[in-house]
C-alpha cells in the first residue's frame, strides 16, 4: 500500500485513513526525511490526527535540489509538435529550483511574459545518492526512485522558443508546482507506473488527459540509465518525466511551417507570436490550474493540485 506524505511549514505528516498524523522528526529537508524510515513508520500507527484539509500544505519536495526534465517524452506530444515520435532522442533540461512551489499557491506570469503555457508531469523523487555509472536495472530501480510527485512544468513560451533554450522560460520563481503529496512506492507498486493517468483542467476545462502506457516514449529506468552516465543525483532531486498532448502551444500546419522557415527568424517569431496571441488556451490571469495523476482504479493516486494563475 502507498504511503503518502505531507509537508507544511513546520513539519512532516503521514496521511492515514483517519486524517494526517504528524511525523517526529528533526528533518527538515526531502532527502532527510526519506532517511527517517522509522519516524514515518511509527507514524502510520498514530492515533493523533488532523484533518488533511486543515493543513496549508507545502511542496514535499524541499529545495535547492536539482530539477532534471525529460523533453518531449510523450508520443502525443511530439506529434503535436510536428515531430515524428520515432526520431525523437532522450533528451534533458534543467530548471531552477527556485521554481519550486506549493501545490495550492499562486502561479505568477512575470510581467513581460506573454504566452503562458502548463506541462502536467509525474516528477520522480531520488531516494538515494546516484553516483555517475551506477549500474541501475529493472531489478534495483524501486532502490533509488523513492516516490512519485505531481508536477506542472509551466513555461513562458515567448521566452522559451527564440531562444531555442528552456532554461530560463521554464525557472521563473512559483514555474514548478509540486505536490500536494509525495507517495512512497514499493517496488510492486512501481511496476504499475504505465497505469498512471494525467490530467490536466483550466478553469474546469479538460485540456490534458492520457495514460503513460502506449505514449510515453522513455520510462523512468531509461532516463535514469541515461542520465547517470554524466549527472549525478543525490536523495531529494526531482525528476520531471514529460508531458502529452494538450499545451496550449502546438505546431503550425505545415504549410505555414514551410514558409515560415524561409523567412528570416526576426520575422518569423514575430509572425508566429502576433498568431500565439489569438490562441485561447494560454493562461490568463485568474485561471484555475488543477493537476492530477493516479491510475483509473485510484490504487496509486499522486493528489489533485489546484492553483490560481496571477499577473505580476
Amino acid at each position: 500500500m502507498t504511503v503518502s506524505i505531507l509537508h507544511t511549514a513546520d513539519a512532516w505528516w503521514r496521511k492515514t485513513p483517519n486524517g494526517a498524523a504528524k511525523i517526529d522528526t528533526a528533518a527538515t529537508t526531502t532527502a532527510q526525511l526519506l532517511a527517517d524510515h522509522a519516524a514515518i513508520d511509527v507514524a502510520a500507527a498514530s492515533a493523533d490526527t488532523v484533518a488533511v484539509e486543515s493543513l496549508k500544505l507545502i511542496s514535499p519536495v524541499t529545495r535547492p535540489c536539482r530539477v532534471v526534465a525529460q523533453m518531449t517524452n510523450f508520443a502525443s506530444h511530439v506529434k503535436d509538435a510536428g515531430m515524428d515520435p520515432a526520431t525523437v532522442p532522450l533528451t534533458f533540461f534543467r530548471k531552477a529550483s527556485a521554481s519550486i512551489n506549493g501545490p495550492f499557491d499562486d502561479i505568477v506570469k512575470p510581467a513581460h511574459v506573454k504566452l503562458l503555457d502548463y506541462e502536467v508531469e509525474i516528477g520522480l523523487v531520488i531516494g538515494r545518492a546516484i553516483p555517475v555509472g551506477t549500474s541501475i536495472s529493472d531489478a534495483n530501480l524501486a532502490d533509488f526512485i523513492a516516490g512519485l510527485v505531481v508536477t506542472n512544468d509551466v513555461s513562458a513560451r515567448d521566452i522559451q522558443l527564440p531562444q531555442t533554450q528552456f532554461y530560463e522560460a521554464k525557472s521563473y520563481p512559483t514555474f514548478t508546482p509540486v505536490g500536494p503529496e509525495l507517495v512512497l512506492l514499493t517496488a510492486d507498486e512501481l511496476n504499475r507506473f504505465g497505469d498512471l493517468r494525467l490530467r490536466l483542467n483550466v478553469s474546469g476545462q479538460q485540456r490534458q488527459n492520457a495514460l503513460v502506457d502506449g505514449d510515453m516514449l522513455y520510462r523512468p529506468l531509461q532516463a535514469l540509465q541515461s542520465l547517470t552516465q554524466f549527472q549525478e543525483l543525490a536523495a531529494g532531486d526531482l525528476i520531471l518525466t514529460g508531458t502529452p498532448v494538450g499545451t496550449a502551444l502546438s505546431a503550425p500546419p505545415k504549410p505555414v511551417e514551410i514558409i515560415g522557415n524561409l523567412l528570416p527568424p526576426a520575422i518569423k517569431w514575430k509572425a508566429f507570436f502576433k498568431r500565439q496571441a489569438g490562441n485561447p488556451k494560454y493562461l490568463q490571469h485568474g485561471d484555475i490550474v488543477e493537476a492530477s495523476v493516479a491510475t483509473d482504479d485510484n490504487a496509486i493516486d499522486l493528489g489533485t493540485q489546484r492553483a490560481a494563475v496571477r499577473f505580476a
